[in-house]
């Protein structure tokens, strides 16, 4: 009686634990097949979820970025036209100056008295050329004694002008308006024509040299906008080209290209390193679609937009120019439409759509 007592007790336990582990789980696939249809129905109902841009006329600017290098507007290695012993320096090193200010004076002693000895001369022969003139108007003596003696006279004169210039010489002056940069040289000195005196450099406007690839080469314009900045500040500034190189670079395969741009504050030092933006063209009223949303095929592009009853409609177009992360539609889609720029990948034409508008 123990025995059997025992038996049903224990048989009792093993089944209370069975249930106990067996019922949650009814429950919980009971829960799920009671609200796994209506889930599904309620996600189906609300459709893809896609971000769009709405279509807007806009300026395209065609930007290419390059680096390039500043260069001055004009510089000179200050050198004397002839040998001599340095006796005066007036300038001062980092010093502006302006076009045809002397900068160095050079030993003329020898060539001042030949000046003075040729002005002499040039007195005398004066003089008898004049009374020679009147004798030969009263025919008191021939042409040929005048014309001695004026060939003297016009003689003695080209001699003067060949030591002034010789003079001239000797004083080095600046060629343009620039800044002196270090001395070479010191008074005392003998210095000969292939010694560099200072350089001077025109920095304003300065000149910015860059090269971008053959490909645009068509697209290049004298006059286009260039926006440059170098690691010395955060401000952007403007130039234009004003000229560029009629060949491409064999080497390099690309077209070289020279803007100018205004430098009065000297923020630029000739030989920087910068940053350039380069305008290849403007387009006005532009149709800009983000580049994820341009698929391509075999035969072009093709896009999704929001078609009636926000379900995805399918658009080929053809694209014009590519930017950074945008694509210009030429033809295919129209001001005011509402083009897909997320899921393009699981879009299929008639798929419900579940829209964000980012713009």
């Amino acid at each position: 009686m123990k025995k059997q007592t025992k038996t049903i007790l224990i048989v009792g336990i093993i089944a209370i634990i069975a249930l106990a582990f067996i019922y949650p789980r009814l429950n919980t696939r009971k829960s799920n097949e009671e609200s796994g249809p209506s889930v599904a129905q309620s996600s189906a109902s609300r459709g893809l979820p896609v971000d769009v841009v709405e279509l807007k006329k806009q300026t395209l600017k065609n930007e290419l970025s390059v680096t390039g290098t500043i260069l001055p507007n004009e510089v000179v290695d200050l050198r004397p036209e002839v040998s001599g012993l340095v006796t005066r320096i007036s300038f001062k090193e980092g010093q502006f100056v302006n076009k045809g200010t002397p900068l160095l004076y050079l030993n003329d002693d020898e060539l001042q008295a030949q000046l003075q000895k040729l002005q002499y001369t040039q007195k005398l022969f004066e003089s008898q050329e004049n009374r020679q003139k009147q004798l030969l108007a009263r025919e008191a003596i021939s042409q040929e004694e005048y014309d001695i003696v004026l060939n003297q006279y016009n003689t003695t004169l080209s001699d003067l002008r060949l030591v002034e210039a010789q003079i001239e010489k000797t004083v080095v002056r600046a060629p343009f308006n620039g800044v002196l940069g270090l001395r070479q040289v010191s008074e005392g000195s003998v210095i000969g024509t292939g010694d560099v005196i200072a350089t001077v450099v025109n920095m304003d406007p300065i000149k910015i040299e860059f090269s971008i690839p053959e490909r645009y080469s068509n697209l290049v314009k004298v006059g286009s906008p260039v926006y440059f900045s170098s690691e010395t500040t955060d401000q952007t500034f403007e130039g234009r080209v004003y000229a560029y190189e009629p060949q491409i670079d064999a080497a390099t395969r690309t077209l070289k290209l020279r803007a100018e741009s205004p430098n009065r504050e000297r923020q630029f030092l000739p030989g920087m390193f910068v940053k350039i933006s380069y305008v290849l063209d403007e387009i006005d009223n532009a149709l800009m679609v983000p580049a994820e949303s341009v698929i391509p095929e075999l035969q072009g592009y093709k896009v999704f937009i929001v078609g009636e009853g926000d379900k995805a409609e399918e658009r080929v177009v053809e694209i014009g120019t590519r930017t950074e992360n945008q694509v210009q539609i030429v033809s295919g889609l129209n001001e005011g439409d509402l083009v897909l720029a997320t899921g393009v990948l699981q879009a299929r034409t008639g798929t419900d759509l579940q829209i964000n508008k980012l713009n």
